[in-house]
Formats: C-alpha cells, sequence, structure tokens
C-alpha cells in the first residue's frame, strides 16, 4: 500500500468546483488513486499562477494570492464534505485508525506561503489541520527563493521567523522547492526533521529542483526522507530514460547515501494540468504505482525495503514529536 507524499489533486478539485462541478475526487480520480494501491495522500495547496496560463484566468480576486489560498481552502472543505470514503488526518495514528476503517487518509500541506503577510498567519492555517509547509513555491517571497530564483538569497528574517513557528505548530518543513541557499539556511536552523516531499537526486538528473548528495545526508541526518517524483523532467534529461526504471535507479541511490529508511514517495502526479506536465513513461498517472515497485525488486529491493519505502518511512515522520539537536550537516 502506497502513502503518497505529494499530491496535486486539490488543483484539480478547485478548477472544477469553480466550474460548478462536485465530487471530483470520487468521479475523476479515486479508481486510479485505488488501482495504484494509494492508502494515504499529503495533498497540498498550490494556489500559485505557475509559469503558464491557468484556471485562475478569470476568477474575482484572484489577483491576490491570498485569496486564491482561501478560495482552495474553502475549496478542499467542501469536497471533503463529500467524500465518506476519506479521512482528513493530522497525526500518523490519525492515518492507521482511517486505513483500519477502510478510509483512505489525507494529510494537508501548503505549497508556499506567497500572500501571508505574516509568520502569524500560520497560525490560522495549522488549526485548519496543515501539517507540511513550504516557504516558497518556484517563486522569489518575503519568506525566501524558490529553485527558480536568485541563488544568492536565501531565507529572510521572516522566513527564519516562519520556519520556527511551523515547527512549534508541529508543521513539518518541506524544501522541496528553495533554492541551495534557501536550503542550508534551513539546515542551520531546524530543530525537527526535514523533508523533501518530492525531489529527486541531482546526480542521475542534474536539474535544480533535484537534490545534491551533501543535501541527501543533511536531510537524513534531521531523521527526515526524500519523495521520489515521477516528472518527467526530474528523472532524466534524456527523453530516453525518462522511465519508472530510471525512478527506481534515483530510489536505488537514494538508499546508497542516506539510507533506505530516508526513501519515500512523493510522487507529484499533475497529468491533469495538462501538456508537460506528464509523469515518467510506466508512471503517467497513480494508477501504474505498481510499476515503479516491480522495478525496485529488480534492482534486488526487498518486500520489507519496498514497504519502508511505499508508506512506512513517511508514516513515522508524521509519527515523530520529538526534537533534533540542531546542528549543521557537512556540505562535502
Amino acid at each position: 500500500m502506497i502513502f503518497d507524499g505529494h499530491s496535486d489533486l486539490l488543483y484539480d478539485v478547485t478548477r472544477r468546483r469553480l466550474a460548478g462541478e462536485t465530487h471530483v475526487l470520487e468521479r475523476y480520480h479515486l479508481d486510479r488513486l485505488r488501482r495504484g494501491g494509494v492508502e494515504g495522500l499529503v495533498l497540498a495547496i498550490w494556489y500559485g499562477r505557475g509559469q503558464g496560463q491557468t484556471f485562475w484566468e478569470g476568477i474575482p480576486g484572484a489577483e491576490s494570492a491570498a485569496h486564491r489560498l482561501d478560495v482552495m481552502l474553502s475549496c478542499a472543505q467542501a469536497e471533503f464534505a463529500e467524500c465518506p470514503w476519506l479521512a482528513a488526518v493530522r497525526t500518523a495514528k490519525e492515518a492507521e485508525a482511517a486505513r483500519a476503517e477502510g478510509k483512505l487518509y489525507a494529510f494537508l500541506a501548503v505549497e508556499s506561503l506567497e500572500g501571508l503577510d505574516t509568520p502569524e498567519e500560520l497560525d490560522r492555517l495549522a488549526s485548519l489541520g496543515l501539517r507540511l509547509g513550504m516557504l516558497t513555491w518556484n517563486e522569489e517571497n518575503q519568506f525566501a527563493s524558490g529553485a527558480a530564483c536568485d541563488p544568492s538569497r536565501g531565507l529572510t528574517p521572516l522566513g527564519c521567523q516562519a520556519l520556527r513557528r511551523m515547527e512549534d505548530h508541529e508543521m513539518l518543513i518541506d524544501i522541496s522547492h528553495l533554492n541551495e541557499r534557501g536550503f542550508w539556511d534551513v539546515m542551520k536552523l531546524a530543530r525537527t526533521p526535514v523533508i523533501a516531499s518530492h525531489s529527486n537526486c541531482r546526480a542521475l538528473c542534474d536539474v535544480p529542483r533535484n537534490l545534491t548528495d551533501s543535501q541527501l545526508r543533511a536531510i537524513r541526518d534531521t531523521g527526515g526522507v526524500v519523495g521520489l517524483n515521477v516528472h518527467h523532467k526530474f528523472v532524466h534529461q534524456n527523453p530516453a530514460e525518462q522511465t519508472a526504471e530510471t525512478l527506481a535507479r534515483h530510489a536505488a541511490h537514494m538508499a546508497d547515501v542516506m539510507g533506505i529508511e530516508h526513501v519515500a514517495c512523493g510522487f507529484d502526479f499533475c497529468e491533469f494540468m495538462g501538456p508537460g506536465n506528464n509523469g515518467a513513461a510506466g508512471l503517467e498517472d497513480c494508477g501504474q504505482i505498481p510499476n515503479l515497485f516491480r522495478c525496485l525488486e529488480q534492482l534486488g529491493m526487498t518486500p520489507a525495503e519496498c514497504a519502508m519505502i511505499a508508506r512506512e518511512n513517511l508514516l513515522r515522520i508524521f509519527g515523530k514529536d520529538s526534537k533534533i539537536s540542531n546542528c549543521i550537516p557537512p556540505q562535502n
């Protein structure tokens, strides 16, 4: 069974609900989730506009990031009310209870803090059940800079305050979209496990959204995990190598560098967002997740190791409540 640490399904939920549809998850996604063996998800609230035109064009008030965030939160709440088969959870214990009842479980995450004026606004997000937060998507905001922005700009003073506030609310810090300077700033400050919910290895695919071996080891040293990302551009730069087999090699490399207990799933399936958002061959949608695990078995991973990657490692992080000692891992 699979616990997917990064899903953008709430993007599709919001897009369709704003167009007048209901029961979006059940009508368009539930069958594939079940076919893929998905037992739980981290549902990300990504309210950015991206690099191109999105459904936000023409929506009244959508020029405000804060308004887009509120719209997505409202749509998520309305959708959950229509899903008796889905439990919104905050802890690993609640997730296991939902699973025992035959329900899928969902943790909530915010993908960027764009539009927030102060770190104190995180209090409201935490009160709504959000358990994971990213300071940025790919944009530059008042807290930090994303992977596509100024490489010399790290966390701002407000970003440092926001990180500490997230930790105070037991929100996991997710660095998947931070630039490298911001990443190391987080490593200096973090007192709790840090995760990269949907990033791969730069050693196998040299793009800014992937992580160097030094970054992988730094996440390991906090007790965190890294989630495998199916997006084709993060799997390999050669289109012919953008396959489930290559993503399995990313998992093997992570296990060699960090240890198998720090490898997880964060698939970032977003084929529903249109052209250019496709996953690697053999992993075009979440119904094909078993293909990856067949590849892992072919690489020699045992059933116990596959289970750790599939669900156990990430679920363990959501069950942690202990602080780590502050340290700066070596950059080698």
